[in-house]
């Protein structure tokens, strides 16, 4: 093999991992955004849509049409934000930086409202959205190839991997998935314990995070990078 096509190989490798790296970044901060939403609004989510629909669903049937109305509002708020982040994803020149720079910009403003007092539901609704960007990082073939702010698909992708491990396949399918669950969870304890200083500090963190990774992506050029292999 060629020098070239071996520094070419090693490129993609090297940015293969960067895009690792930064998913397992943005799931920490999805699962810190996700807990301080879900003890804002006492008990919903702004990042897991399932959660939301299936709350929703038994709410209304137990005659609580307004909290039923909210995880609706979350759910259209979520979609909303997928929207936009796909739509810059597919037309920007740096797509990723915009993305979570746009995430960040939520999330601050999230966290002057409630640094203003009330508006949870304006809040919780921006979260929302931004999470939603969150997901459209890494496509492929019209669809997100990772699981950015919800622990479902990337669960099951870890028990494929193990599947395979057991079955004579691939030996790392299954580090990815782990690795991108664990810094979800690492990330709602961290969340958790940040609420305690109040809502604005602990969204005040998350959008410092973001706009700081929106920084190192337009540095180290991983507007474009290569999706990480699942």
């Amino acid at each position: 093999m060629r020098t070239g096509e071996m520094n070419r190989e090693d490129a993609v490798k090297d940015v293969d991992r960067g895009a690792l790296t930064l998913s397992a970044a943005l799931a920490a901060v999805a699962g810190f955004v996700d807990a301080v939403g879900f003890l804002d609004t006492g008990g919903l989510f702004v990042s897991f849509m399932s959660g939301n629909s299936t709350q929703g669903a038994v709410d209304l049937l137990n005659g609580e049409s307004g909290v039923a109305f909210v995880s609706i509002g979350i759910i259209a708020a979520f979609v909303i934000g997928v929207t936009v982040g796909a739509t810059v994803s597919l037309r920007a020149a740096r797509p990723r930086a915009g993305v979570v720079a746009g995430s960040a910009t939520a999330v601050a403003l999230a966290a002057a409202l409630a640094l203003g007092g009330d508006s949870t539901l304006w809040r919780v609704g921006l979260l929302a959205a931004a999470m939603g960007a969150l997901n459209t990082l890494f496509l492929a073939e019209g669809r997100a190839r990772v699981a950015i702010t919800y622990a479902t698909g990337t669960l099951v992708s870890l028990g494929l991997g193990l599947a395979a491990l057991l079955t004579g396949g691939s030996r790392t399918a299954w580090r990815r998935p782990l690795l991108l669950w664990s810094s979800l969870v690492a990330g709602a304890v961290i969340g958790g314990l940040a609420h305690r200083w109040g809502s604005p500090i602990a969204l005040g963190i998350a959008a410092l995070t973001l706009a700081g990774a929106a920084a190192a992506i337009g540095w180290r050029g991983l507007g474009r990078a290569v999706s990480p292999r699942r």
